[in-house]
């Protein structure tokens, strides 16, 4: 990641957090916590904690949506919090044998690590926990969320009155959802898959990032996968934020702000 992308990635997710934080956004605050969570991993570049993060927005999402009963338990901050928490942990946990896998002076993966069994279990491990089980997730949870949204819209237009021609809000709220749920997961599966792919087909031949390596395609499909999995750090909040009409007003009025205190300070 260069200077300038860097620099860019750390102002979207502050500006995300900060926006977040005042609680302006109209968003309930066990919402507002999992966002603000997955901006902080994401500024922080914690991909596994970003990935999980937002499985756990979808299935708060899921719940809040299709299972009233259960909403009014998990659906809080309380819930959010030990999430959050747990989630964190269980990513430390999980990436702490990756400290010994890398060659100390180099900064490679060592010989072991590329043709030990135990790491071959290790990395399949990993391969599954992210990200593919969130691949399943998201598409699961999603795929119900929409179905269920489509049933009740369906409901909605029977019992409404046939001479009403006025939009229905409710309706029109639910639809924004489907687009949302669409937008995070295929955001997630395009910028994750190239990495999926290289992981898959690893080559055993640990050619420790020699010029021989260099000039193959599975050094160009590695580089690819790790630019769009640091991408995927600043695309996450865009769409969840920029989605929302509050949000937008928010940040409009933090850039006049600091446009009106630079034209003061200039004078």
């Amino acid at each position: 990641m260069s200077q300038r992308e860097g620099m860019s990635h750390r102002e979207v997710n502050v500006t995300a957090i900060v926006i977040l934080s005042l609680r302006n956004c109209g968003l309930s605050k066990c919402l507002t916590r999992y966002l603000v969570a997955m901006a902080v991993a994401d500024l922080m570049v914690n991909t596994d904690c970003s990935v999980w993060f937002t499985v756990a927005f979808t299935v708060d999402r899921f719940i809040a949506i299709c299972c009233q009963k259960l909403q009014i338990k998990y659906c809080t901050v309380r819930t959010a919090t030990v999430v959050i928490v747990a989630v964190g942990a269980v990513s430390c946990a999980q990436n702490g044998p990756f400290y010994f896998a890398v060659h100390p002076q180099r900064c490679v993966a060592s010989h072991e690590y590329m043709r030990a069994p135990v790491w071959a279990a290790y990395r399949l491990f990993e391969n599954i926990m992210t990200p593919v089980l969130p691949f399943g997730l998201i598409l699961i949870f999603n795929t119900l969320t929409v179905r269920h949204i489509v049933a009740v819209n369906r409901l909605r237009r029977k019992l409404r009155c046939k001479s009403e021609f006025k939009k229905d809000p409710e309706m029109e709220k639910r639809r924004k959802s489907v687009i949302l749920l669409f937008a995070l997961s295929a955001n997630f599966i395009l910028t994750w898959t190239p990495q999926v792919i290289y992981s898959m087909t690893l080559p055993k031949e640990n050619y420790s990032y020699t010029d021989k390596y260099f000039s193959t395609p599975m050094y160009i499909l590695q580089q690819c996968g790790m630019m769009l999995k640091m991408l995927s750090t600043c695309t996450n909040t865009c769409i969840y934020g920029l989605t929302q009409r509050k949000f937008r007003e928010e940040l409009k009025k933090g850039a006049r702000y600091l446009l009106i205190c630079n034209v003061k300070h200039l004078k």
